[in-house]
């Protein structure tokens, strides 16, 4: 390995499912596992004592669960800049929501492609969210639906955003990472991540998932009726171009496919 690898902590109480986890990361030349743990109060250790770029984080762990460690590593100053991913068995999970709320960057289903492990990892220490267009979608519903979440975003507060800004807020709100944005736009990714970032501190968001919110929350992009195909991948992450069951307003996304 070398010094610019992606340092990894796996913590999930299923010795094989790490052991499988572990074999995909270090056989990519730019990640590496720096520990593993199967509890979550070993989590929270590990973490401290390793200081990885990435967790990847199970939700149901004895001792301590997953939300209860991602809560307690994302409120240690010492630790700002460790990127949480949550372990799903499903890709909805009913705990995500809290766990995001908690500090978590995003989540990965346990079903997901093994290719797809590495890319994550990746997109997490890059500092972008984790949000499929299917999990983004069920993830915005349940949040709205709380009794205790926030005030609802006032639309006027948009007016700060520029149009670039705006088209881009969108197209992360339906779930799409920068490299794909990137592409649809015909511009870099370091741009990209430029108006992402412009448009968090405009609006002050804490993090892309509340980006998302908030795009929902002003009307910026509204939930439709998706029509799923196969169910299993038209909505996988990262970067698909299946059915996102969002639509937006000012038609940069409509249907199923960008135009």
């Amino acid at each position: 390995m070398n010094d610019a690898s992606i340092r990894v902590v796996i913590a999930d109480d299923q010795a094989l499912l790490r052991g499988g986890f572990r074999i995909l990361i270090d056989s990519a030349d730019d990640l590496e596992v720096v520990g593993e743990a199967e509890t979550g109060r070993e989590a929270v250790e590990v973490v401290r004592h390793t200081r990885p770029d990435v967790v990847l984080m199970d939700i149901r762990m004895p001792e301590l669960d997953g939300l209860a460690a991602t809560r307690e590593i994302a409120s240690d100053p010492d630790l700002d800049g460790v990127r949480i991913v949550i372990l799903t068995t499903y890709e909805v999970d009913e705990y995500v929501l809290q766990a995001l709320r908690a500090g978590a960057c995003g989540f990965l289903g346990k079903g997901m492609r093994p290719a797809e492990l590495p890319e994550a990892v990746r997109v997490a220490a890059r500092g972008e969210a984790l949000l499929s267009p299917r999990a983004t979608r069920t993830l915005i519903t349940r949040y709205l639906a709380l009794p205790d979440r926030p005030p609802p975003f006032v639309s006027g507060g948009l007016a700060e955003l520029t149009d670039r800004e705006r088209e881009i807020v969108a197209l992360v709100a339906v779930g799409l990472s920068n490299d794909v944005i990137a592409g649809h736009l015909v511009i870099s990714r370091q741009t990209v991540r430029t108006h992402v970032h412009r448009a968090m501190a405009k609006l002050r968001a804490r993090d892309r998932a509340q980006l998302v919110v908030m795009a929902y929350q002003a009307g910026l992009v509204r939930p439709t009726a998706a029509t799923e195909t196969d169910g299993a991948s038209a909505d996988r992450w990262p970067g698909s171009t299946g059915s996102t069951g969002f639509r937006a307003p000012f038609g940069v996304w409509e249907g199923t496919r960008p135009r």
